[in-house]
């Protein structure tokens, strides 16, 4: 499993709640392990408790996005490095049941963790991999949407840096919004030398021939 992969476990913690929207879908023990997506023996070790935990690593990722959103790349680092401490791992090199054309093991880096419970494993492998993004893409390839009121958190792998939504939903309806608005002010203005036009033409004396 290649280091990059990791980065997406923050994203998808981060994107477990809409603050603005006032929704949390980490409300049990199930939305816990299925963050874990297939590593099924990891997500076995999620009890109850780690709800509440997994909530605190959450504010704390998404801070690493607000800070790096905000231009503050110091603070980014800063609030990463902490998780970092706080959350360490082992990489090892594994080839797993993967195998190449020749049948030989395709060996790869993998985060191996030893938590003392599950959020501890997936603040671990959560908080390496996005440091690997952020050290290797740059920070400012960590936003968040800017499709009102969504602000999900997403990774900017864009050859030109350009993305500003997390899912193409957010950017269509985005740029539909934007498309109202500047219809809205054209009429507006269209109304508005409308009527300049005709307070013009009423105040303009007649002159008789």
């Amino acid at each position: 499993m290649e280091l990059a992969y990791y980065s997406d476990y923050a994203v998808r913690l981060v994107n477990t709640e809409e603050p603005a929207r006032n929704k949390d879908s980490l409300t049990s023990v199930e939305a816990v392990r299925e963050l874990f997506g297939a590593n099924g023996q990891a997500a076995r070790r999620a009890t109850d408790a780690d709800v509440t935990r997994f909530r605190s690593v959450r504010g704390r990722l998404r801070s690493v996005f607000e800070a790096a959103d905000g231009g503050d790349e110091t603070l980014a680092v800063d609030l990463l490095n902490s998780l970092l401490l706080e959350f360490p791992v082992s990489p090892q090199i594994s080839g797993h049941d993967i195998r190449d054309e020749d049948g030989k093991p395709d060996w790869h880096m993998h985060l191996a963790d030893h938590p003392s419970n599950a959020t501890a494993g997936y603040a671990a492998i959560a908080a390496m991999g996005l440091a690997f993004h952020l050290t290797s893409y740059g920070v400012d390839r960590l936003g968040l949407c800017e499709a009102s009121p969504c602000r999900n958190a997403y990774l900017d792998t864009s050859t030109n840096r350009s993305r500003r939504y997390c899912s193409d939903r957010c950017a269509t309806r985005a740029n539909v919004a934007a498309y109202r608005a500047r219809k809205r002010l054209e009429t507006e203005r269209a109304a508005g030398t409308g009527r300049s036009a005709e307070t013009a033409q009423a105040t303009t004396p007649r002159t008789d021939r």
